[in-house]
């Protein structure tokens, strides 16, 4: 298993962050609202700071989420997320990865460092959705215990991972 570490991002991760993001990754597969765009815009880019900058605050703070950087080899790999959800101790996480750092089981590797985060936060379930056709995500999320259903007349896949505190 790949050795990586999770970092709170910051003023310090953010632009690393983004130059990850605009090398490895198409904005589409690493932020909402662009749908389809296979390319990264001026305006993608700008986008991408206001929203990380708004969840600085962390779990605790209005938006009640911390967004990490994730590195392998000192050298940011990609972002995964914790937001606490209106269900009491349920967290919900979301990741996205370059290029380089898929298919080399990184994914399951910060998805098992983000459980240990949200047990230690209180959490006693993680939630994650995908796609049917996301056989990466689905099978990173089937390998750490997540029970996957599908959203009825929808290609979605929900998953729910019970934690134990540590």
């Amino acid at each position: 298993m790949p050795e990586v570490e999770l970092r709170v991002v910051d003023e310090e991760l953010l632009e690393p962050l983004l130059a990850t993001a605009v090398a490895q990754a198409q904005p589409r597969q690493v932020m909402r609202g662009v749908d389809g765009a296979t390319e990264w815009e001026p305006a993608h880019l700008d986008a991408f700071r206001e929203f990380h900058r708004g969840l600085y605050g962390g779990l605790d703070d209005p938006h009640r989420t911390v967004m990490f950087a994730v590195l392998t080899g000192g050298e940011v790999a990609g972002m995964i997320r914790m937001t606490r959800t209106e269900e009491p101790g349920t967290i919900q996480v979301g990741m996205w990865l370059g290029r380089p750092a898929r298919g080399r089981g990184v994914g399951t590797a910060v998805l098992r460092a983000v459980l240990v985060r949200a047990a230690q936060a209180g959490a006693h379930t993680v939630i994650a959705d995908t796609t049917s056709g996301n056989a990466a995500a689905l099978g990173m999320l089937r390998h750490v215990g997540a029970e996957i259903t599908a959203e009825p007349g929808s290609d979605r896949r929900d998953a729910r991972i019970p934690l134990t505190r540590p």
